[in-house]
């Protein structure tokens, strides 16, 4: 363990000093194999953040722009023999430089909004006209890119669920976060279903942001108020540990609160599996494994066992590698998005399934919108939105 100094650029350079430059990262790099360009890999963006914490080379477009074109998706950080915490440089450097010049600072603000996030879905959800605007305006637009997200049909409607009475009196707390808490209302509560039949009691937070917008795209001040924030809701919830449905959210909250368990739903379902009854549903669905889950959770093991609990449901997870979302980065860099994208989809097209599943809600947004844009009606859903609906007991 490095003890890391105070000083940023110090920090910088300590973490960097930690790469020993032997390249096993890259074929693990889903923006170097798109590239095949050195500053596009891990170990390129380590020398160029080193060389500017150091003020060896001033902060030209040039060399920022790797840096901003990093998706944070930690595939080299599994890979590293030296265990370089590139996860951490990243967003140190980030903090260093500042804002992206190409980060949708009024998109972004929404986002992190979900009253006016809601107010807007609920305006907008589903009209077609709403495409046809995105479809003037310039190809590589963000604003293009957020109409036609908005012009998706609406989410789901929260699911209908019976309550259930704790069985070991162990209370966890729900954070629902910003975008997650208007797309991803079904499957909070669907969460909040199944840890009920699997003996929790479920409390739910109020919605704001965690933070982890702002601390990916170099606004550390802002993260930190958002992380204080969670602090004090955690604080009165009187819970013993912290779910959330969207794995994006996990790294920050965990860093927020550093003492608190601080999960997604599988590990706590699968470790209660045996409690839990399914009804059977003979589709074929494809399973997107977001990177945050392979990554930051380590949940892709225990929610590939809890579909397997739904008897004749077949799953079939997609191809490895980023699909391009990576928080603000479909905003910002929209084109390289489409290109990381491009594979998944793809794949989607050749297994013709019934659903699409994915546990992080730009991801599904992502694809949803990929879909869409192939003419494809395949409907992507939250995994533990499905598991709800099949749970045994549960309204069908």
């Amino acid at each position: 363990m490095v003890n890391m100094p105070e000083n940023k650029s110090e920090r910088i350079v300590a973490l960097a000093d930690q790469c020993v430059q032997c390249g096993l990262c890259l074929p693990a790099c889903p923006t170097y194999a798109l590239d095949r360009n050195e500053a596009e890999s891990p170990r390129g963006r380590i020398a160029i953040a080193a060389a500017l914490a150091k003020g060896l080379a001033p902060v030209t477009e040039a060399l920022r722009e790797p840096l901003d074109h990093c998706l944070g998706c930690l595939h080299c950080e599994r890979v590293c023999p030296a265990q370089v915490r590139f996860g951490e440089l990243l967003l140190e450097t980030r903090g260093l430089l500042g804002p992206s010049p190409q980060r949708p600072r009024t998109l972004l603000a929404l986002a992190k909004r979900p009253g006016w996030l809601r107010a807007a879905r609920r305006l907008a959800g589903g009209k077609r006209w709403l495409g046809r605007l995105a479809q003037r305006l310039p190809q590589h637009s963000a604003w293009r890119l957020a109409l036609k997200n908005l012009a998706l049909p609406p989410p789901p409607p929260s699911l209908r669920t019976s309550p259930v009475a704790p069985a070991h009196g162990t209370r966890l707390a729900l954070f629902p976060g910003c975008v997650g808490s208007v797309e991803d209302a079904a499957a909070q509560q669907a969460a909040v279903a199944l840890l009920g039949a699997a003996g929790y009691a479920v409390a739910g937070l109020p919605a704001f942001c965690c933070g982890a917008l702002d601390a990916h795209g170099g606004e550390p001040r802002a993260a930190q108020r958002a992380m204080q924030r969670v602090r004090e809701v955690w604080q009165s919830s009187g819970a013993s540990g912290l779910v959330s449905v969207t794995p994006g959210c996990l790294r920050q909250l965990r860093a927020a609160l550093p003492n608190v368990p601080v999960n997604d739903p599988y590990a706590l379902l699968a470790g209660q599996a045996a409690r839990l009854r399914f009804r059977p549903l003979p589709w074929r669905v494809a399973l997107h494994l977001p990177c945050t889950q392979l990554n930051v959770a380590h949940s892709d093991s225990d929610l590939l066992a809890l579909l397997q609990c739904v008897p004749g449901l077949e799953v079939v997870p997609l191809p490895g590698g980023c699909c391009g979302a990576a928080g603000s980065h479909l905003l910002e860099f929209p084109a390289r998005a489409a290109r990381l994208r491009a594979p998944g989809l793809a794949a989607i097209d050749a297994l013709a399934p019934q659903a699409v599943l994915s546990s992080n809600i730009g991801c599904r947004l992502h694809l949803a919108s990929g879909l869409a844009g192939r003419g494809s009606h395949v409907p992507t859903l939250h995994p533990l939105v499905l598991l709800a609906q099949q749970l045994e007991g549960s309204p069908p």
